[in-house]
């Protein structure tokens, strides 16, 4: 099927910045649109920031001017480049892929697919 698989979370200090890559791979068809979505304790999981296949881009209030997502459609990856964090920011953080899939001898559309996440803490 698909796999989804996010890197480069980790502890950084309020105001730093870090960079976080999503990579897809498996029986992939075309792969709609790419994001990134975030669940702090005890809260649901939220947006954070969406990229399509046409490069169009959908960011949350709170990151918009901090966090910026790309990606590059040829090795079916999509980066957050997250700068001034801040507390608040903390949280577990979720790759999102919406894509056309091969299914045996047809292409199966409209499916969703999560990576297991990547913990992001914004402390002094």
């Amino acid at each position: 099927q698909v796999q989804v698989v996010e890197t480069g979370g980790g502890l950084v200090q309020p105001g730093g910045s870090l960079r976080l890559s999503c990579a897809a791979s498996g029986s992939i068809f075309m792969i709609n649109s790419m994001g990134w979505y975030r669940q702090a304790p005890g809260a649901q999981r939220e947006l954070v920031a969406t990229i399509t296949s046409g490069g169009t881009t959908n960011y949350a209030d709170s990151v918009k001017d901090r966090f910026t997502i790309s990606r590059d459609s040829t090795k079916r990856t999509a980066d957050l480049q997250m700068n001034s964090l801040k507390p608040e920011d903390t949280g577990v953080y979720y790759c999102n892929v919406q894509a056309s899939i091969y299914s045996g001898d047809y292409v199966r559309r409209g499916n969703n697919y999560w990576g297991r996440g990547t913990q992001v803490t914004v402390s002094s």
